[in-house]
């Protein structure tokens, strides 16, 4: 079975409110869609979000890496030889790992369907329920705590953070708050997005402690290039530290293993270039006794099905990041996950279950 197309298009879809964290605000969920056409008529679907200040890709860099570099290349190639396919996709071009996942997630799409199963059991199939966060977006605290307070009311019962975006006093003050509005049960994670140095998370996050805020764990508290810093909190704190943007490829995975400069990391199916890599950095932090996160960019539910599919597929994933097709005003796909507050059910249908993505210029089918 052969690969006869590879397409894109855009697609931009408002948020209900924008989203803040201390690298960006996003008030538009922008992204590439590729679709993938077996000789067969069978399609399969990726999607690849912009985000330059984590992937360095714009919409043109993706649509370009895809229809000039991967697509050319690709079109033609056997199914049934997969890993070939994983491969070219990693060599072709160096970086533009956005790009990488939305035409592997593609292709892993058309596996799936022609082995007839849904693509997470075809990777492992560990279970078909997930439980995600919801974010609470960087404002002023009082804005914060009613955030929270009204995403608990809601139905969801872990709570991520943002964080870094100011001072270290206005910070603490965010979380002091929302613990007061969401009440003791609720877990809470901490994002600092690379916004503090070493020396102010440590004193934050022991000031967390000594207030007993009760804080799950603290992602990504300083620049992703600092491993040193960021071994420096992990062993300055109680509290758990999540690697995310330190951790790109397998190869940064193992620097951070080895070092034992975090307790967790976060794989990101957008920074990793696809399910083929994330399975990789999954694995060599089971093998070291290190559980991961799974989470996402500012995705449409295409992008979080396949992100979830992977997840669900792997026991050593234990917690999940798959809120953003909640914070936009309109769902533009047919098929895919389903939410209930914060459980996430995957459909049995063959490969990511999706049937239709709509787009600026109609729809695709």
């Amino acid at each position: 079975m052969k690969i006869a197309e590879i397409t894109t298009n855009r697609i931009a879809v408002p948020l209900k409110k924008p989203f803040k964290t201390a690298l960006r605000t996003v008030r538009t969920a922008e992204a590439v869609i590729v679709k993938v056409t077996a000789e067969n008529g069978m399609t399969g679907w990726g999607e690849a979000p912009p985000t330059a200040v984590i992937t360095g890709e714009t919409l043109d860099s993706i649509e370009g890496a895809v229809n000039t570099i991967l697509a050319p290349a690709l079109t033609g190639c056997n199914l049934r030889m997969a890993e070939a396919i994983f491969h070219d996709i990693d060599k072709l071009i160096v970086g533009n790992t956005s790009a990488k996942a939305a035409v592997e997630t593609a292709v892993y799409d058309c596996l799936a369907q022609l082995c007839g199963l849904p693509l997470y059991q075809l990777l492992g199939g560990y279970r078909r329920e997930i439980e995600t966060d919801f974010t609470v977006s960087v404002n002023d605290p009082e804005e914060m705590g009613k955030d929270a307070a009204r995403y608990v009311q809601e139905g969801f019962r872990t709570l991520k953070i943002k964080v870094g975006k100011n001072d270290m006093a206005t910070d603490l003050e965010r979380i002091r708050e929302i613990r007061k509005q969401a009440g003791p049960a609720v877990r809470i994670r901490v994002d600092a997005n690379q916004g503090w140095t070493a020396k102010q998370a440590v004193k934050a996050i022991r000031k967390m402690e000594d207030e007993g805020l009760s804080i799950e764990l603290v992602e990504q508290p300083v620049h992703r290039l600092d491993l040193e810093g960021l071994k420096q909190v992990t062993d300055a704190v109680d509290t758990p530290i999540m690697a995310d943007e330190s951790v790109f490829t397998p190869r940064d995975a193992f620097h951070v293993l080895k070092t034992r400069s975090a307790d967790l990391i976060n794989i990101k199916l957008m920074k990793a270039g696809g399910i083929r890599q994330a399975l990789k950095i999954n694995a060599m932090a089971e093998a070291c006794g290190v559980e991961c996160m799974a989470g996402s960019m500012i995705e449409t539910r295409l992008g979080i099905t396949a992100a979830v599919h992977f997840a669900a597929s792997q026991k050593n994933v234990t917690k999940f990041d798959f809120d953003a097709p909640l914070m936009l005003k309109e769902d533009i796909v047919e098929g895919g996950i389903r939410y209930h507050a914060g459980t996430i059910t995957i459909p049995d249908a063959p490969g990511l279950g999706i049937t239709k993505v709509c787009h600026e210029g109609g729809e695709d089918k």
